[in-house]
């Protein structure tokens, strides 16, 4: 690791974005010692320290490092997995390494390289055409990490995609609608071949469209009435850089590679002070593990951002669409792999919602009724891999509370099912001869907590039914019962809402005024795990979706709950680093908290799957010494 103990323009905080001259001048260097061969796959800010961002000021020096992965195959000498290079831009210094455990994530190159080679296939060509079609400029080809079950045809330390195909009528259909089923190429990238063409045999193409933009319709349904999102006094928000500051909160915001939508320093105003919450938080990983037997399908589970760079794909925000109100953008800025930026505009949206009723009561007594409008924060981002979108959504509530959501659309993976051939329980209906298979998609976050500084424990908090007794005679009472996790294997938890379970971050070192310790807990929404079994490759190499909770002590190399190098890896992160099984009490600790959807596919998903939400919700509980928002302002009550 390069050192960051030079200096740089004192006026660029240490967790700014990337700017297009900063991408440039790294990859240049970079390119000054590999050549042109050099393909970048991402680029990324190395975060400075926590110790150093503790202690920072306005106008200390430090260096800006840059990290860049990529890949310079097809040469005798190319580095095996590709490279990762980090760039020290005040010195010019730089290191490449091999990526040594696993490869160097998927890219542009690698998606338009796998096309060109499978459509260039001689054997490919042919048995398309078995299947009636005879031009292959329509046909779609959906370039697939190989996972853990790369072809025994292509050699360990290769660069290795399947690729699926569809046919489309057109440039603008929708080619999910007519799979070419039965057909999977593995390609060998490094030697630029088709090492081995899977045929299952030809399956009629479905032919009932699945378009679904407005032009395809020849009537729509009558639109709802225009509703208008007016704040006339102007946002209550305010954005320096990507610094934002709303009511009492204020943190930082940026879009990393492979976790998306980051919230740094974290921290709320209470009393005149600016309290601690998370120090980073964001998504860490995510696996999408089918559950289907057939081969279209029996060995996919894309681990969306460490295999594919999530956030490289990251949309561009529409006003009126994506987001409605007082908005304001934040732009993204990604690595081409000639090595030039890419800028993404309206990357990042932020903007307010009324969210209801904050408290009411009504005194029945004096006659008096007080009611208070909950308003939340939005901070939000949209990311098409393929042939899904995910948008992920942090709200920051004026009671203190904090939520994840993420959001789930775009067009469900499908096979093709001959008239009459019998309907599998793996793969329901969605359209004739449409068939889509059942899966998960399961998210893991990072919570990075530092709750009024880093000594923090976490507690497992079940709700248990009391025995009957003297004290307990009906068998009515319950109580809510807390047990410490000590260590890194007492912290591999299940959530089981017939205990309704939750997890408590607290420091025992600050205490409210009823003397208790502060805290956080834990919410969880969606508590699915992984059903793939022990042993199963999927299991293997997401192994975070085998629990709800994971707990670790901080250090600052385990961010990705896969492992740095998931793409053709066999196994790291999680499960590897807890082995250690360390102390977790009392010290400085980060959460992992994997959440999600099982979805079975039904013909409402077709052709595009409306939203569905997973997510979790973290509550102060004691952090505060009483309602923190009792003293908000109340509105002019309307007669009615």
């Amino acid at each position: 690791m390069l050192e960051q103990d030079t200096a740089v323009a004192s006026d660029i905080h240490p967790l700014s974005p990337l700017t297009p001259n900063e991408i440039e001048a790294g990859a240049q260097l970079i390119k000054s010692q590999l050549g042109e061969k050099a393909a970048f796959c991402s680029v990324r800010l190395v975060e400075p320290a926590k110790s150093f961002l503790h202690s920072y000021a306005s106008g200390d020096k430090y260096a800006r490092i840059l990290r860049f992965d990529g890949t310079d195959y097809p040469t005798k000498d190319a580095l095996d997995g590709g490279f990762n290079a980090t760039v020290n831009l005040t010195t010019g210094e730089v290191a490449i390494d091999r990526i040594a455990n696993g490869q160097a994530p998927i890219g542009f190159v690698d998606y338009m390289t796998a096309v060109e080679i499978t459509k260039s296939d001689p054997g490919w060509q042919e048995a398309v055409r078995k299947r009636g079609i005879q031009d292959f400029t329509h046909v779609q080809l959906d370039p697939w990490p190989a996972g853990g079950y790369q072809h025994p045809s292509i050699p360990q330390g290769h660069r290795a995609n399947r690729a699926i195909a569809f046919h489309r009528e057109d440039g603008s259909d929708n080619g999910y609608a007519h799979p070419i089923q039965g057909l999977i190429a593995h390609v060998d990238l490094t030697e630029g071949k088709v090492a081995h063409l899977e045929d299952h045999g030809v399956v009629p193409i479905p032919t009932e469209s699945g378009r679904y933009t407005n032009q395809d319709f020849k009537q729509l349904r009558e639109a709802p009435k225009t509703i208008s999102i007016t704040q006339p006094d102007g946002p209550g928000f305010t954005v320096r850089g990507n610094a934002i500051k709303w009511q009492n909160w204020q943190f930082r915001v940026t879009v990393h590679p492979v976790h998306g939508l980051v919230l740094h320093q974290l921290g709320y105003e209470d009393q005149g002070s600016i309290r601690s919450v998370l120090h980073r938080a964001a998504l860490s990983d995510m696996v999408v593990p089918y559950g289907d037997t057939d081969p279209m399908h029996s060995w996919k589970h894309v681990l969306d951002a460490g295999e594919a760079s999530l956030g490289n794909c990251v949309n561009s925000l529409n006003r009126g669409c994506d987001c409605l109100g007082e908005i304001h953008y934040l732009d993204h800025v990604c690595v081409k792999p000639d090595g030039t930026a890419r800028l993404v505009e309206r990357a990042i949206c932020i903007h307010e919602e009324d969210y209801g009723v904050l408290w009411k009561h009504y005194n029945g007594h004096s006659k008096s009724d007080e009611v208070r409008r909950s308003r939340r924060l939005v901070v939000s981002t949209f990311h098409t891999v393929g042939n899904y979108e995910y948008g992920f959504y942090w709200y920051l509530y004026l009671d203190g509370t904090i939520q994840m959501e993420v959001k789930l659309t775009g067009i469900v993976g499908v096979s093709a099912i001959a008239d009459g051939e019998e309907r599998s329980e793996f793969a329901p209906l969605v359209a004739p001869n449409v068939a889509s298979p059942i899966h998960q998609h399961l998210f893991c976050f990072r919570l990075d907590f530092e709750l009024d500084g880093t000594m923090n424990s976490v507690y497992e908090v079940n709700t248990e039914a009391e025995p009957i007794s003297e004290v307990n005679p009906d068998g009515t009472a319950f109580a809510a019962r807390a047990t410490l996790l000590r260590t890194e294997s007492d912290a591999k938890r299940n959530a089981d809402t017939t205990k309704a379970r939750s997890w408590k971050v607290v420091n025992d070192q600050v205490k409210n005024r009823l003397g208790n310790s502060v805290g956080y807990r834990l919410s969880p929404h969606a508590i699915q795990t992984m059903f793939a079994r022990e042993g199963s490759q999927m299991a293997k190499r997401a192994g975070f979706a085998k629990h709800n909770l994971w707990v670790t002590p901080y250090d600052d190399s385990e961010l990705c709950a896969a492992g740095e190098y998931p793409h053709l890896g066999e196994g790291d992160g999680l499960p590897f680093w807890t082995e250690q099984d360390r102390n977790i009490e009392k010290t400085d600790i980060v959460l992992w908290h994997t959440c999600g959807v099982t979805h079975v596919p039904r013909p409402e998903d077709w052709p595009v799957m409306p939203v569905e939400y997973t997510g979790f919700t973290l509550h102060p509980v004691g952090f505060f010494d009483r309602n923190p928002a009792i003293n908000l302002p109340g509105h002019a009550k309307h007669q009615v």
